[in-house]
């Protein structure tokens, strides 16, 4: 066990043959926007409903402030949670809803007054104080569900999928606001979602899930730029992977020969050594297109290759290519810095050029011969 204010042990979770959370070990700071990050089934609800008290594990402890709460039932653990479907009292006024757990714990009138009334000004819903659920938008009613969670001031606030259900816009306000509420509040908060975008905006650190393990944990921007796994890579974004062996190495950098493509200068971050085999991941942003190839000079020290236009799509901010070179298809993006309309744009079947410089490719998954 560490000092840390949340700690999973070594914690593993089965149902039947099926092994959903797997030897996981988790340390997490008091104050902390935590995210658990992977696709559906990998385990991450799991995760969550051991940390409420609604599952037990099957080995590995929890400790919350050095508490160990593994055994605990949920009614004496200080976590609530915040779930997709908002899971208000439809026959209770807005007010109500929040002031529930106050009541339930037999709070003074006064002091629920004070805190529901708190409640509902850090989320904007004082004049709605007196209209029932059915009467809200949804993302009204996450707010409120938000609150009714925080009143009492627990913990650990556990948000499952909270904003599934609500459309792209209200989506995007929802996160404003959501990280709003967390610098008000200071509280402890984990996030698990399948969306990148949303614990890429939100958290302080996220926890890349697979298959029940942790396949990394980073802060956002380090998870993106320098994935651990050739899974982080492909889950977090778009990327494109090149596979090869490493034929020489020249101080920082080294020669890639992946089979059937040209060679490859990439920075050898990991310091590995001729003959070792590595998924070079190049994120489509990070790749020019030109009509021409870039001058001489600067030729030298970047890779460059022949393609061909393949297939456009035009997605708002952006152009997305897949280009075919050397028998490969490899996707690039061209933001619209500019109206578009006044731009010259690559066509379908063009001949072009794709550029790239070495440090801006990361090797994962190092598999040594």
């Amino acid at each position: 066990m560490t000092n840390e204010f949340l700690v999973f042990d070594h914690v593993t979770k089965r149902f039947g043959a099926l092994t959903a959370v797997n030897d996981v070990s988790l340390a997490i700071s008091k104050g902390e926007f935590f995210s658990l990050l992977g696709p559906s089934g990998c385990g991450k609800t799991t995760l969550l409903r051991m940390l409420g008290g609604f599952e037990r594990p099957d080995s590995g402890r929890i400790y919350l402030e050095g508490r160990d709460i593994t055994d605990l039932p949920p009614n004496q653990r200080r976590i609530h949670t915040v779930f997709q479907n908002y899971a208000l009292f439809p026959t209770m006024t807005i007010w109500d809803n929040i002031a529930f757990s106050l009541r339930l714990a037999k709070s003074s009138k006064a002091e629920i007054e004070e805190k529901v009334d708190a409640m509902l000004e850090m989320i904007q819903m004082s004049e709605h104080a007196w209209k029932y659920p059915g009467q809200l938008s949804g993302g009204q009613k996450q707010r409120v569900a938000i609150a009714r969670a925080l009143v009492d001031r627990p913990q650990v606030l556990l948000l499952d999928e909270p904003l599934a259900a609500l459309d792209l816009k209200l989506r995007q306000h929802m996160l404003l606001e959501l990280d709003t509420i967390h610098d008000q509040v200071g509280i402890t908060f984990l996030y698990v979602t399948h969306d990148q975008g949303e614990a890429m905006s939100l958290s302080d650190r996220i926890a890349v899930i697979n298959q029940g393990r942790v396949e990394q944990l980073d802060v956002p921007a380090k998870i993106y730029e320098a994935p651990a796994t050739r899974f982080v890579a492909s889950f977090i974004g778009d990327t494109n992977f090149i596979s090869g062996e490493i034929v020489s190495v020249e101080g920082d950098y080294c020669t890639i020969q992946p089979e059937g493509f040209p060679a490859i200068r990439a920075f050898n971050d990991k310091n590995l050594k001729v003959g070792q085999m590595v998924d070079l991941s190049i994120r489509p942003e990070k790749i020019r297109v030109t009509t021409n190839p870039p001058p001489p000079e600067q030729g030298a020290s970047i890779n460059v290759f022949p393609a061909v236009v393949k297939d456009i799509v035009y997605q708002g901010v952006y152009t997305k290519f897949w280009l075919m070179a050397s028998g490969k298809q490899i996707a690039t993006i061209q933001p619209h810095s500019r109206f578009l309309l006044d731009q010259e744009t690559l066509t379908w079947n063009e001949h072009v050029f794709v550029w790239w410089h070495p440090d801006d490719g990361y090797m994962v998954e190092v598999e040594h011969q």
